[in-house]
């Protein structure tokens, strides 16, 4: 059975820092472009990073630049994304998703072909 699981989120202070992990089993991540999205309450989901295979592209939203980082470990077969001086506006569920490809592209939500269940990350004094 293909799954990816999120792991690592939790309840944080702001200015804070959490690594979440995205584990794949079942199949390789090193043939998937990964990407992390967070859906906040009330708000869509949006697109927070995205990796390639090899891990040499990435990109990430503005409003975390600087902040979070994503990497990835294909011999773990594990993708995580660093949040350091988290802001209550990253409380979100995060999510990350796997997409087969051959070459890179850019993450969107819509074409991603597995997801995860998503971590809690809930930034309060």
């Amino acid at each position: 059975q293909l799954q990816l699981v999120e792991s690592g989120g939790g309840l944080v202070q702001p200015g804070g820092s959490l690594r979440l992990s995205c584990a794949a089993s079942g199949f390789t991540l090193d043939s998937y472009t990964i990407g992390w999205f967070r859906q906040a309450p009330g708000k869509e989901r949006e697109g927070v990073s995205c990796i390639s295979r090899s891990g040499a592209y990435a990109n990430i939203v503005d409003s975390v630049k600087g902040r979070f980082t994503i990497s990835r470990d294909n011999a773990k077969n594990t993708v995580y994304l660093q949040m350091n001086s988290l802001k209550p506006e990253d409380t979100a569920v995060y999510y990350c998703a796997a997409r087969r490809d051959l070459i890179w592209r850019s993450c969107t939500s819509n074409d991603m072909n597995y997801w995860g269940k998503g971590t809690l990350v809930t930034v309060s004094t």
